[in-house]
């Protein structure tokens, strides 16, 4: 029965395999004389295309002053420009059948439009106008400030354990600028002038820092032109950009604290310091966290959920980036639980795999898993033009959204307990216990 249960998982993963290289995913990829970097995959299975650009710019890049501009961007680019009227950007997507939105990391900022491929001329005008004609007002900026106050209130403020990674970062990092959230100072986006604002446009939102990617039922030829009419006429940045080369020490020793928060279940949260992304250990890593929870049947969800009822949910995140990262394990106790018990019981988990190979067989069930997810991210237009800006931008590398599977298959047991031995270890983590705010006695 062992012998068909391997010989079943090696088949589908071999099936997936096949699946993922007849997936190749053809582009073309030039630059402008401005310096804007271009990545066309053409695709006719389905009448839409998806535009986006890649700015590299994200909170790292800000001022120790003015921390949350990069995410403030992501909002104010919406506000208009010369030619498209306040509260219109949207307007003109949805008019035209199509969908829009964009996210900020600590790395980069990231737009993008859906549409019906008929309408690609317009997603090339909004991006082009974003990029060449945006308006940085103080009437925008008022009202986009008002906006980010209420996603913080939304998003952290009265959402139970939001702030975690805010109070992770503060910890984990000292002088490397990951020490702050996207989402940065509401103080510092007060405390900020118009001009400072106008001074981070010109220097960001310009075409030398800007991958324009666009997959889906177009045509190349035609489509370049449209690209050059739109795009070519827009002046190369000439501002310094801030580019930190920071490296952080080591963490030296573990950090605890306790954060009271307005939460009815305990919970427990680990951040390891990791290596950054792209790297051998980064793909050991994703194999170790899908190790560790991915999925039901996945070890911290067997143990601490299903076998001895400890924790109401748990989760393994790989939270990687440019530079050094972390790999963040947590846990929210049962009713009842001390949230000692669950942490000892989650170290218990974790230090297993610091003690042995993994299992061939729950290792191959893992690679499998890996395998679908990636061949699942190519089912998109917008996860391929992601994909293809990322992968350019961060490595130089467009093209691995072909090879990145080779990178997980050549991943070992032995690599996986490699990067267990060195980096879950407790001198190498912040470790933080949320515990409910004591309800105030009635009077």
């Amino acid at each position: 029965m062992q012998k068909l249960g391997n010989s079943l998982l090696t088949g589908l993963f071999l099936l997936c395999l096949v699946q993922a290289k007849s997936q190749t995913i053809q582009f073309e990829k030039y630059t402008l004389p401005n310096g804007l970097k271009i990545i066309l995959h053409e695709d006719h299975s389905a009448p839409v295309v998806a535009v986006s650009a890649l700015y590299h710019v994200g909170s790292k890049n800000e001022d120790t002053a003015r921390t949350g501009f990069a995410h403030f961007f992501e909002h104010l680019l919406f506000e208009g420009t010369d030619n498209i009227k306040r509260g219109e950007f949207d307007k003109y997507v949805s008019g035209a059948g199509g969908y829009s939105n964009a996210n900020t990391t600590q790395d980069r900022t990231f737009y993008f439009e859906l549409f019906p491929s008929n309408q690609v001329d317009l997603g090339l005008w909004l991006e082009s106008e974003r990029m060449m004609h945006a308006k940085v007002e103080q009437v925008g900026v008022n009202t986009q400030r008002e906006v980010v106050k209420e996603e913080k209130r939304q998003r952290i403020d009265n959402r139970p354990y939001g702030s975690f990674i805010t109070e992770v970062l503060k910890r984990a990092y000292k002088v490397h600028p990951y020490r702050w959230f996207t989402i940065g100072s509401l103080e510092h986006l007060n405390a900020a002038k118009l001009d400072e604002f106008v001074q981070f446009y010109k220097t960001y939102y310009v075409p030398n820092n800007c991958v324009l990617s666009i997959a889906g039922d177009i045509n190349i030829p035609e489509l370049k032109k449209k690209i050059e009419a739109y795009f070519g006429p827009i002046a190369k940045g000439i501002l310094v950009m801030n580019r930190p080369s920071i490296k952080e020490p080591p963490l030296g020793g573990e950090v605890r604290d306790v954060i009271y928060d307005n939460i009815q279940l305990a919970g427990v949260f680990q951040a390891y310091r990791a290596p950054k992304q792209g790297g051998n250990e980064y793909y050991a890593f994703n194999v170790l966290s899908n190790i560790l929870s991915g999925g039901e049947s996945s070890r911290m969800n067997k143990v601490l959920v299903d076998n001895k009822q400890l924790a109401a949910a748990v989760q393994s995140v790989p939270f990687f980036n440019e530079d050094d990262g972390l790999f963040i394990s947590l846990g929210i106790a049962n009713v009842g639980v001390n949230i000692d018990t669950l942490e000892k019981n989650m170290d218990s988990v974790i230090n297993e795999l610091k003690n042995g190979l993994v299992g061939e067989r729950e290792f191959q069930k893992v690679k499998n898993q890996i395998t679908t997810e990636m061949v699942n991210s190519k089912a998109t237009m917008a996860g391929i033009a992601e994909s293809l800006a990322n992968n350019e931008v961060y490595f130089g590398d467009a093209n691995l959204i072909n090879t990145e599977l080779e990178k997980y298959n050549k991943v070992t047991r032995q690599d996986v307990l490699n990067v267990a031995k060195k980096y879950l270890n407790k001198d190498n983590r912040v470790v933080l216990h949320y515990l409910p705010k004591e309800k105030p006695t009635a009077k």
